[in-house]
């Protein structure tokens, strides 16, 4: 009896954990974006460094969603909160509540056959950003903007969300 519970544990502890939805991400005309310059950060890594923050986001979010599903997201627009000023050879992000946070995008979830679950396009915009109590993001690069996407997918994706 104890050489089986002992293997049952062991399979138990070795076997895969359960796989989430899949996301496929994909930036369309980024030099058209509204906002997504750098602050006195390195322009050449800047914006590789936010497309891959929001990728690891958007993942985060799909895991949430049952297994076998695929996510698929067309970005056409980011504002970042906040804008950017020149100031000598230095440029500065400066966050005020007269610059939210917006993003546009089309997005759409595939079922396990490839069959379209949901779709639909999104046109997010946090006016109040500032004014949350949230710390969950707090020392994140894109927080206002993680922030804005966690609603909008609880929202969109309610009845799907595993718990």
């Amino acid at each position: 009896m104890k050489k089986i519970m002992i293997l049952l544990l062991s399979f138990t502890l070795s076997a895969p954990s359960v796989l989430a939805a899949e996301v496929e991400i994909k930036w369309t005309e980024p030099d058209k974006y509204t906002d997504i310059h750098e602050g006195d950060n390195l322009r050449k890594n800047f914006r590789k460094q936010i497309f891959t923050n929001f990728e690891k986001h958007f993942s985060k979010l799909a895991s949430q969603l049952p297994e076998g599903q695929i996510l698929k997201v067309e970005v056409t627009n980011v504002d970042l909160a906040g804008t950017t000023f020149h100031g000598g050879i230095n440029r500065i992000r400066v966050i005020k509540d007269m610059y939210p946070p917006r993003m546009k995008f089309s997005y759409q979830l595939l079922n396990a056959d490839k069959s379209t679950g949901l779709k639909g396009e999104a046109d997010l915009k946090d006016m109040n950003y500032m004014m949350g109590r949230s710390l969950r993001y707090r020392n994140d690069i894109l927080a206002y903007e993680k922030g804005m996407l966690d609603k909008w997918f609880s929202e969109t994706f309610k009845s799907l969300i595993e718990k």
